[in-house]
């Protein structure tokens, strides 16, 4: 592990760099000082990130779409927000957090995450088509208390990158900010459907910095998006961009995508939008046929997530596209060697504490009313995910439900997993009804575009625990090298 000491000279070097980018504007040797924050990046990323600096060099050549991105980025952000932002979530998260998980996934012998999940309620004041939050009301809730400790906890394993889902997390915006202002060495991602947004919010999420936001949005057309949504949901989701944007927030958008909106929400007039009102990024999520009013036939077809498998590799190529950083939970899979969830990079705990290897997967053995963070990463459902993993070769079939459907009833079986589903608890058994249809049609097609890209069929570094240690042990020398010269 990294010394303290050491820790602190590596983070004000890394802060040093920023204050220079962020001084950039205008000047005539910005590009210059781009460049070297690329071979920064590209030395403190090399073991974990291999090639890192060829590939941002790749994108940000001179007056590449990505450079301007970049640029636009710097110039219209407020400098407390941009700076925090890469302090905690470059910084903190993804290198040094990064790291830290791998040495206590190895010290520990159980998946610690990078990112962690949670939902501060599961109240929410929409009532959308199809979801159960606004029905089942504000019975549940994580206390201050429970959030603290829970983020307390992670950090000294080295998670720095929370997301906080719901319900709506800002129905709870005072705690969300006071959660931020308490671990300021953290990044809080909020998935929120942005009415609750304001100036007064806004003017504290300027103050702490560490606050970043993902939008629900579902078309650029006013009359699909509040179809499902309710009526003015479209309006709100613009007003609460402009008014984002003025006070130099962060922010993109997450989008479902499905049988009925693919093309919607994929094509040239989407992206536009978003692009014009200073989104950075958009996630897209595939539908998912589990919890309350679970339907199978909303799921995208077969010929839809193909498409969807292009577009947005299209989108966010070097060339050509929109300046917005596009990514595909589903599609993106092989950049993440398959599943990341059961706490191998992330995990989810529900308003009622229950600890969840994803937002979509809804069983556990753990609450964190009851255990200690770190025994609730060595619940018997998390170690399957450890022991099972991966689950193929093919890692654009990453998912033990939709793709792989026979593993998460065995999964769920062997560690005698109880289902947390806050409306209508079901076995994996009923899921995999639904899904089995789904991956058989798939697997042909997955096969294809992953043999495209990877005539040998395989990719990945081999056995998880084999990955974790090797990354490890490359992460530990690493760091008593940095160590011998910071100290």
């Amino acid at each position: 592990m990294q010394s303290k000491m050491a820790h602190a000279a590596e983070r004000k070097a890394f802060s040093v760099v920023i204050d220079q980018l962020i001084k950039t504007a205008n000047a005539d040797d910005r590009e210059q000082k781009i460049d070297k924050l690329i071979d920064m990046a590209g030395k403190l990323l090399k073991d974990t990130v291999p090639g890192a600096a060829k590939g941002m060099r790749s994108a940000l050549y001179p007056g590449s779409k990505w450079e301007k991105w970049l640029f636009d980025i710097i110039d219209e952000s407020d400098p407390n927000v941009f700076k925090t932002m890469l302090m905690n979530g470059a910084y903190e998260a993804a290198f040094r957090g990064y790291r830290t998980t791998f040495e206590k996934a190895d010290e520990l012998q159980c998946n610690v995450p990078w990112i962690v999940l949670f939902d501060p309620t599961s109240a929410c004041n929409k009532h959308c088509v199809g979801c159960w939050a606004a029905d089942y009301g504000n019975r549940l809730n994580l206390s201050f208390e429970d959030m603290d400790k829970l983020v307390t906890e992670a950090k000294a394993l080295g998670t720095h990158l929370f997301m906080l889902t719901g319900g709506e997390p800002l129905v709870r915006k005072r705690d969300v900010v006071r959660l931020a202002e308490k671990h300021d060495d953290c990044l809080f991602n909020v998935f929120t459907n942005a009415s609750l947004v304001d100036q007064a919010f806004c003017d504290d999420v300027k103050r702490v910095g560490n606050i970043i936001f993902s939008v629900s949005l579902e078309s650029y057309e006013a009359g699909v998006n509040d179809g499902r949504r309710g009526e003015g949901s479209f309006d709100e989701v613009m007003r609460a961009f402009d008014l984002m944007h003025a006070n130099g927030l962060l922010y993109g958008t997450s989008t479902a995508y499905t049988r009925a909106n693919t093309e919607l929400v994929s094509s040239d007039e989407f992206f536009q939008l978003l692009v014009d009102k200073g989104c950075r990024w958009a996630w897209y999520f595939h539908y998912m046929p589990v919890g309350e009013g679970a339907n199978a036939d909303l799921m995208p077809t077969v010929e839809q997530r193909e498409y969807m498998f292009h577009r947005i590799r299209q989108v966010r190529a070097f060339e050509g596209g929109y300046p917005i950083f596009a990514m595909d939970f589903q599609n993106d899979g092989e950049f993440t060697k398959g599943c990341i969830a059961g706490g191998r990079l992330y995990c989810h705990v529900n308003a009622r504490g229950d600890v969840e290897p994803c937002v979509f997967i809804h069983y556990s053995n753990a609450n964190i009313h009851d255990m200690s963070w770190v025994d609730c990463l060595h619940q018997p459902m998390f170690q399957a995910y450890r022991e099972r993993w991966p689950w193929n070769k093919n890692e654009l079939q990453p998912c033990p439900m939709l793709e792989n459907p026979g593993i998460l009833p065995a999964m769920v079986k062997e560690a005698d997993a109880k289902s947390t589903e806050y409306v209508s608890p079901e076995g994996p058994e009923k899921i995999m009804e639904r899904t089995v249809p789904y991956a058989k049609e798939w697997a042909p097609v997955a096969k294809k575009l992953w043999e495209d890209e990877h005539p040998t069929g395989e990719k990945y570094d081999g056995a998880s625990a084999d990955v974790v240690a090797t990354r490890s042990k490359l992460i530990r020398d690493e760091d008593k090298e940095r160590d011998a010269v910071l100290d």
